[in-house]
């Protein structure tokens, strides 16, 4: 029997504590990674600045390339004038009104000053001594050099190279040695290249399953026994996980936290759905409910409680 855990009823239900981001991608960004990834690629080849991190904040600084600034200077980085700038000047209004930003004639002039820029001052340097394929690093690394005022820049580069997998552009990068061992390592542990998003719900730590995940490979991605895992979520080990499924990666609560007292069964749930929404463990539920395993089948209307 196929046990419906989705992660619509999680928000329909409103207990759901974050945005399923990465699965609502944005066209006009897809559109933008497919015109200048190519040129992100090649600067990283020419200057070793990861191809993601290039991509990341031009998409960040742009507004995917379509803000004035981009669309009507082809400045896609926001970087000023500067005392040493001897091009084409425009005048915005940014930390403080009539700021000075760099005109460029074509985008690609734009990233390649971006390079530059990141190559030659001194307070990037640091940079330079990460691994190509550590955007997480580099984009940390741009925030405590004070290339942008946000305090969340890091976070916000993070995110879109996430979830617009920027990362697989990095590995272009590499010697032909690299890439084979980058490669090999990917082979044994494919979650490294996209790792999973941990989020938190009912007070326990769990995942929404992608397309082809198995429990062994989360169990091997949070070093977590896979059997552990299909006993902490009340399955059976011969299940397969299907994309949208909740997974807990630790062992459910003997009830409900609050304000969740009662539960008005809904069409098309089970007990176990409604154990995986209130992070509830099964057996529990049936409990607390007084029902039996082998008896019972919710209806839509009956109300059961929850603690």
């Amino acid at each position: 029997m196929k046990y419906c855990i989705r992660l619509t009823i999680i928000v329909l239900l409103g207990v759901l504590p974050v945005t399923l981001q990465a699965q609502r991608r944005n066209s006009r960004y897809n559109s933008y990674i497919k015109e200048y990834a190519p040129i992100a690629v090649e600067q990283m080849k020419k200057y070793k600045i990861p191809a993601s991190i290039t991509l990341a904040q031009g998409l960040l600084e742009s507004g995917a390339g379509t803000s004035s600034l981009a669309r009507k200077s082809n400045n896609h980085f926001g970087i000023k004038c500067h005392k040493t700038w001897r091009g084409k000047k425009v005048y915005y209004d940014d930390d403080a009104p009539k700021e000075c930003f760099r005109a460029y004639r074509k985008v690609e002039d734009s990233y390649e000053d971006h390079s530059i820029f990141l190559t030659e001052s001194p307070r990037y340097r640091f940079l330079f001594d990460l691994k190509m394929t550590d955007y997480k690093g580099w984009a940390k690394g741009l925030k405590k050099a004070g290339y942008a005022t946000d305090r969340s820049y890091a976070n916000r580069l993070i995110t879109i190279i996430e979830d617009y997998e920027l990362y697989k552009y990095d590995s272009q990068g590499m010697s032909k040695r690299e890439a084979r061992k980058l490669e090999k390592l990917l082979k044994k542990k494919p979650w490294l290249a996209n790792p999973h998003q941990v989020y938190i719900a009912n007070g326990l730590a769990y995942v929404v399953v992608r397309e082809g995940d198995t429990f062994k490979l989360l169990g091997g991605e949070f070093d977590i026994s896979w059997k552990k895992l299909v006993d902490y979520n009340d399955l059976h080990k011969e299940y397969v996980l299907e994309p949208g499924d909740i997974i807990y990666l630790k062992k459910k609560n003997k009830k409900a936290q609050k304000p969740y007292d009662i539960h008005v069964v809904r069409d098309g749930e089970s007990m176990h759905s409604i154990s995986q929404t209130y992070g509830i463990r099964l057996k529990n539920l049936y409990k607390m409910n007084k029902k039996k395993v082998e008896e019972y089948v919710p209806e839509v209307g009956d109300t059961l409680r929850l603690r």
